[in-house]
């Protein structure tokens, strides 16, 4: 008799529990449809206890009942089609997802500045290795610099290693003759290739101790503004402040570009970037609109016109499963997009005056995709946001004495750098405590 009444308080606390998630799904799903005023209204009444983000999980979940009580009854309901978008869930950062998982990662606030090194004009941009081995950063002095993240942090810790670790620079680069405006590492080869506004893309390959010229050069026809390459490393996209995008084949120098002129961006690229399977890229501009091409064909796909209200996108990345889109604008937000609905469904707010940026920045996600950072041109600090709920975490004073003007965080741990423009580039780790 007890064991059954045990069972009965066990069944009722399931049934608790399941309405409880059924009510942060229908929340979720109103979020994501629009409705939120109504959505709001129901938080209140119902205190979920854990944020609810903008999801079509439940649309998802509903179709799929709908499908299987078909499938039993042997006959159609109310003739009620499935959208086949449902087909594939990746992994990575995803909205559907529900899971109450504790974080993995450590705030951003939480990093420490573990190395700082100095070019004779501001630092514009800078880079980290797919394995996070290795950083680049690159300025108005015209020179490049690769430093090892091993070196660096043996530089900064207090423990005597048995032997000595040599200069964190391992690599100064000179064959620039204006600004190096980007940067990107080979993923496959010891090879960093830079943009200039010298109109060309150059690629060096580090692997030879007495390096400091390029081993090959393109040339472009303006500056050269963004790159990104082929997860592959057989490709690299081009951005310049000529509206239309260059895909250069690496091994033959041969160029690509789009076979429909009406499709192009109107005005300069400011960001580009290939998705993590290297089927799609995506761009940005000056002109306000971001883009997204078919990685074959490149064709473009779609275009999200004001992406930011008509100003000048700044920053776009996808995310790791190539679900979502993130971008930065000049007004002050960063935004994360679906790709299967083209629809902005979360605004990260609170990052300085709306309207009010001189420079263009980066928004990235953190390396476990749990976070969003993005710097605050005004106090020079770094704003963070988890990337599901959008609620603001602690800030990080930066500690530069200028605007921010690019930041890049490692895919391999928790370690970020940021260039200013007062001639530093910082390189940021977060510890792990001694167990």
């Amino acid at each position: 008799m007890k064991e059954k009444e045990e069972m009965e308080v066990q069944d009722t606390r399931n049934k608790v529990k399941m309405r409880e998630n059924l009510h942060k799904l229908i929340i979720s799903q109103l979020f994501y449809d629009g409705f939120q005023q109504v959505a709001a209204s129901l938080i209140g009444l119902t205190h979920p206890d854990s944020p609810c983000p903008p999801s079509d999980r439940l649309m998802h979940l509903v179709t799929l009942g709908l499908e299987q009580e078909q499938k039993q009854q042997g006959a159609k309901i109310m003739g009620l089609g499935v959208s086949s978008k449902f087909d594939n869930i990746g992994s990575g950062l995803d909205l559907e997802s529900i899971s109450e998982a504790s974080t993995i990662a450590p705030e951003p606030a939480s990093y420490e500045t573990v190395y700082v090194t100095a070019h004779k004009a501001p630092c514009r941009t800078g880079a980290i290795s797919k394995d996070g081995q290795l950083v680049a950063t690159g300025s108005l002095d015209k020179s490049i610099k690769i430093l090892s993240v091993e070196r660096m942090l043996a530089k900064s810790s207090d423990i005597e290693t048995a032997e000595p670790q040599g200069h964190p620079v391992i690599r100064t680069l000179y064959d620039h003759t204006e600004e190096v405006t980007c940067l990107e590492f080979h993923p496959k080869e010891q090879i960093l290739i830079s943009g200039s506004k010298d109109f060309t893309v150059r690629l060096f390959d580090y692997s030879r101790t007495s390096v400091k010229k390029a081993y090959k050069t393109l040339n472009e026809s303006s500056s050269v503004t963004a790159l990104s390459i082929h997860p592959t490393g057989d490709y690299l996209l081009v951005g310049t402040q000529h509206p239309v995008v260059r895909i250069y084949d690496i091994n033959t120098s041969q160029c690509f570009v789009g076979s429909i002129p009406a499709t192009n961006h109107t005005r300069e690229i400011t960001s580009l970037a290939w998705s993590s399977d290297g089927k799609m890229y995506v761009t940005a501009s000056t002109d306000g609109s971001i883009k997204l091409w078919d990685g074959v064909s490149s064709r473009c796909v779609y275009t999200m016109e004001m992406a930011h209200d008509g100003m000048e996108v700044g920053s776009v990345t996808f995310s790791r499963n190539n679900k979502y889109i993130l971008s930065s604008g000049k007004d002050s937000l960063v935004k994360l997009w679906e790709l299967s609905t083209h629809r902005s469904l979360i605004a990260y707010t609170g990052a300085g005056v709306t309207g009010k940026q001189e420079f263009t920045t980066q928004a990235i996600f953190n390396h476990t995709e749990e976070y969003v950072v993005y710097p605050d041109e005004a106090t020079i600090s770094l704003c963070v946001w988890d990337a599901r709920t959008a609620s603001r975490q602690n800030l990080l004073s930066l500690g530069h004495n200028g605007p921010i003007r690019s930041i890049v965080h490692s895919h391999a741990g928790a370690g970020f750098l940021t260039c200013s423009e007062d001639f530093r580039a910082r390189f940021w780790y977060r510890r792990m405590a001694p167990v």
